[in-house]
């Protein structure tokens, strides 16, 4: 027969006022005290191996000092400790990339481990709903690493089990304010863990020079800007379609700019043409003289030009199919690059309404099957709500720069890009701040980039008139 435990009576006991609840006491187990010493013991022991695994640098910045003391005595420990802080002021004044690479971010990575991440994450988990208190117990999601970079912290998180990544990505902001950001995006890192991306500063606050014309004609990824990591930004312009999305100010014109600035020399050698499409007659009309007869203002030319565009691709494709399935860029057949300036202009707000179906059918073929044969289309607009461009997922890579409004950033950039951190819509309105910073999503990923690209003024734009002239007419005496 069983034996009953203290406590168990009270199932037992019923109470004959409404009024009074039964209170008891559930009976309480005495552990043996050589039990909790070693449990005690083992997490100790854990929590040594662990920090001697994830730290090895600070733990030996730690260590030294007393391994030499106790090897060596206190007088060689006062040798080294004076010796070591002029070592590393010389590795700094050396090498710095690689002393803030082996120790700088390391030790920084730590230090914020402990004071700002370990410090706050029970509170920030449970206040924002990713953590649980249940019976007196929290269950929180584990802070698996902290890695710093020059701009931002990077935290792997383990999620509880059953949770998604929306359930993240809903609470980016919590997390941001929480841990004392100004922005959180999350990624995926592998099933079941996700990177926190929280800046501790905003490397693109300041305006970029132009990117200087490059030495080499190329076609490649050209070099239009700096990413928020500090890496050159380089656009894909061959083998694809682009789409910039901005208000008004923010900044498109540094794009379209930059891009073609970056394919000057190939555009002397031959390697490249582009046809430019202004209905606004401001922005691209400053550098004409680079396109030549492929310039066009009023509606009807940008029709009219667009079509000459599809004539092109679909020659090459008749030369091309069963030849060869991509484009290299040659003299006889080189790479065109259609630029429209507020596509929407001529997609939307057009009155003619036989120029706009016009319009639209050419860049609706020329996004489906230009790339295959060497024509591409990069094109610019303020609003992009399906009615304005109803051809807008035809794009593979987007750039969303500043927006007005939070539901614009999916319309552009995908659903959920918002909610992964492309915060198109909190960019700065000053000029100074905000003009050329934008979101890029590419075709291969769909967690968004943040980038400035390099603001082209005038002075710049006359300076490639220039070269580009000079090009031209050295190429025409050769011939």
């Amino acid at each position: 027969m069983l034996r009953r435990l203290p406590g168990d009576e009270a199932r037992n006991l019923v109470s004959t006022t409404p009024d009074t609840a039964v209170v008891f006491r559930p009976a309480v187990m005495q552990t043996p005290a050589i039990v909790t010493i070693v449990i005690w013991l083992a997490r100790l022991l854990r929590g040594l191996i662990r920090t001697l695994w994830r730290h090895p640098i600070a733990c030996t910045a730690a260590l030294a000092p007393v391994v030499v003391t106790l090897t060596y005595g206190w007088r060689m420990a006062v040798v080294l400790a004076g010796f070591l802080p002029a070592l590393g002021l010389s590795w700094v004044l050396l090498e710095r990339d690689s002393f803030l690479r082996v120790v700088g971010w390391p030790l920084l990575a730590w230090w914020r481990l402990v004071w700002v991440y370990r410090r706050h994450w029970q509170p920030v988990m449970i206040v924002s709903g990713l953590g649980r208190h249940l019976r007196g117990r929290d269950y929180l999601p584990r802070l698996v690493k902290v890695r710093c970079t020059s701009w931002a912290d990077l935290v792997t998180v383990k999620m509880l089990n059953g949770q998604a990544v929306k359930d993240w990505t809903d609470r980016a902001d919590h997390l941001a304010h929480g841990f004392g950001a100004r922005s959180c995006r999350v990624s995926i890192a592998r099933a079941g863990r996700l990177v926190l991306t929280l800046p501790r500063h905003d490397p693109l606050a300041e305006p970029l020079p132009a990117v200087p014309i490059p030495e080499v004609a190329s076609v490649g990824a050209v070099e239009i800007g700096r990413c928020e990591d500090g890496t050159p930004y380089r656009l894909k312009v061959h083998g694809t379609h682009v789409l910039i999305a901005g208000a008004t100010g923010a900044g498109k014109g540094s794009y379209l700019w930059s891009a073609i600035r970056g394919l000057l020399p190939a555009m002397r050698a031959g390697l490249v043409q582009v046809w430019a499409l202004d209905p606004k007659r401001m922005e691209l009309s400053f550098g004409r003289a680079l396109f030549g007869p492929r310039y066009a203002a009023t509606p009807a030319e940008c029709a009219d030009l667009l079509e000459a565009a599809v004539a092109v691709m679909q020659e090459r494709a008749d030369r091309f199919g069963g030849n060869q399935r991509s484009h290299t860029p040659t003299v006889a057949d080189p790479f065109v690059l259609v630029v429209v300036d507020e596509v929407a202009f001529l997609t939307a707000y057009q009155s003619d309404k036989g120029l706009r179906e016009r319009t639209k059918a050419a860049l609706a073929t020329l996004t489906t099957q230009g790339r295959a044969v060497g024509v591409g289309v990069m094109a610019a607009l303020q609003d992009p709500r399906k009615e304005v461009m109803n051809i807008r997922n035809l794009f593979p890579d987007k750039i969303a720069l500043r927006l007005d409004e939070s539901e614009q950033v999916d319309m552009v950039l995908g659903d959920g890009a918002r909610d992964r951190g492309a915060l198109a819509d909190h960019i700065s309105p000053v000029p100074e701040l905000g003009a050329g910073v934008g979101y890029v999503r590419l075709e291969t990923s769909p967690d968004p980039i943040r980038v400035r690209a390099a603001y082209v003024s005038d002075e710049d734009i006359r300076t490639m008139v220039a070269i580009f002239s000079t090009g031209r007419a050295g190429a025409h005496a050769r011939g």
